[in-house]
């Protein structure tokens, strides 16, 4: 990841974790949401089945905060971005987010809160998922 021609974060094998507060997000679910990116279990075992978490296979995770995740698009030709948390709450919960995930023992590496970066990915295969913070929206 890039800001301005500088790399800023990057990592080896592991998770690019895109992440958008909202206004109802917590603390509460920040530590629920870095349980689950801990123990999500999406990496090959060797028999072929993603059967292993990244805390397993010892990976690395790269968080950036991308306010747009939170956009409504229902009405209009222009996403609304009402949802999105005010930029210093939504710091504080992407600060405790990365600290959750260091305290689990995962090597971390970030990208620059409300800058504008340049994100690359090699998806090592056709794994994307959406967990979302609030129970009964796809994180328990």
């Amino acid at each position: 990841m890039r800001v301005e021609g500088t790399v800023v974060g990057a990592i080896g094998r592991g998770l690019l974790v895109l992440v958008g507060f909202e206004h109802e997000d917590t603390e509460r679910e920040v530590a629920r949401l870095a349980r689950r990116i801990a123990e999500l279990r999406v990496f090959d075992d060797g028999s072929g089945r993603m059967n292993l978490s990244v805390e397993a296979v010892q990976g690395e995770v790269l968080v950036v905060s991308q306010f747009t995740l939170a956009a409504t698009t229902r009405k209009g030709t222009r996403p609304s971005f009402h949802r999105a948390a005010p930029p210093e709450r939504a710091e504080a919960l992407y600060r405790e987010l990365i600290a959750s995930l260091v305290q689990r023992g995962l090597r971390v590496a970030e990208g620059r809160f409300q800058a504008l970066m340049d994100v690359e990915l090699v998806n090592d295969g056709p794994v994307t998922l959406i967990l979302e913070s609030r129970r009964g929206a796809g994180v328990e």
